[in-house]
């Protein structure tokens, strides 16, 4: 039988966060460059799709295409990474300094790889093609249509990347459920497909739409781009992870008491 049981799925978990803690340097910004230009490729087709067809709906079908050729090639995402690597310290098998760095390092390289991908989409399409077009009003949307609500575009940002990252970090738990190569594409589709159909807030794919649509002609400043996204929805998306999926499959399968003792011990 190629499925694997729930509590082996949350094993798997903490063992992946404790590998992903023990990267060095390089490898963390590699891994999150390239996981990042991906995403990006994804995201353009899935705007392409949704243009071509005119239905929203056959984007979001495509868009996880990028999701599962990062987690099959083992790269790292930094919000898939929210829910991991704090199991691990959790467990003891990583400590909290550690469990930053490697999350830094890895925002690093996907902010790197996404304005990569950035700048190649742009040369190779220019600015006035459709998709480039379509790109401007989403980094729009995603920032001046928040500032316009004030704090309350604030708040709305951080739910929906907390709902964006309870699906994608579902994603990667999704991925252990499976031995075979087949039966993990099909369980990681499932929440992807649904946090993109939703129009929910990525941190990662926002570091490529928004610079995106700031080359060619949305009125975003950097201040826009990370005051009303970038930083709510890197927050949110930690919440999601970390809790939803990570603390919540962790209290599930590992039992309560698991995380009671953590608390009482405290990090290691």
């Amino acid at each position: 039988m190629s499925y694997v049981r729930p509590d082996l799925v949350v094993h798997h978990m903490v063992e992946a966060g404790a590998a992903k803690a023990q990267l060095r340097v390089q490898e963390l910004v590699v891994r999150g460059f390239l996981s990042a230009a991906l995403l990006g490729f994804a995201t353009t087709l899935a705007f392409t799709a949704s243009l071509q067809t005119r239905l929203p709906l056959v984007g979001a079908v495509l868009f996880p295409v990028g999701f599962v050729m990062i987690v099959l090639l083992g790269l790292e995402l930094v919000t898939g990474n929210f829910a991991l690597l704090p199991l691990a310290v959790l467990e003891a098998r990583a400590s909290p300094v550690a469990m930053v760095r490697s999350w830094a390092w890895v925002f690093l390289g996907n902010l790197l790889g996404a304005l990569a991908y950035a700048l190649l989409f742009v040369a190779a399409t220019g600015p006035d093609s459709h998709v480039a077009r379509q790109l401007a009003a989403a980094a729009e949307a995603k920032t001046l249509d928040y500032a316009r609500l004030g704090p309350a575009g604030l708040r709305l940002a951080f739910a929906k990347a907390v709902l964006c990252n309870w699906m994608v970090t579902l994603g990667v738990a999704l991925s252990f459920t499976s031995q075979s190569t087949g039966g993990k594409i099909a369980a990681m589709w499932l929440p992807i497909l649904t946090f993109f159909a939703q129009g929910y807030e990525h941190s990662v794919v926002n570091l490529f739409v928004i610079p995106t649509g700031m080359l060619v002609g949305a009125r975003v400043s950097v201040a826009d781009w990370w005051l009303w996204n970038q930083l709510p929805v890197t927050v949110g998306n930690l919440v999601g992870g970390l809790v939803f999926t990570g603390l919540g499959l962790y209290a599930a399968y590992r039992g309560r008491a698991a995380v009671s003792s953590w608390w009482r011990r405290g990090p290691r």
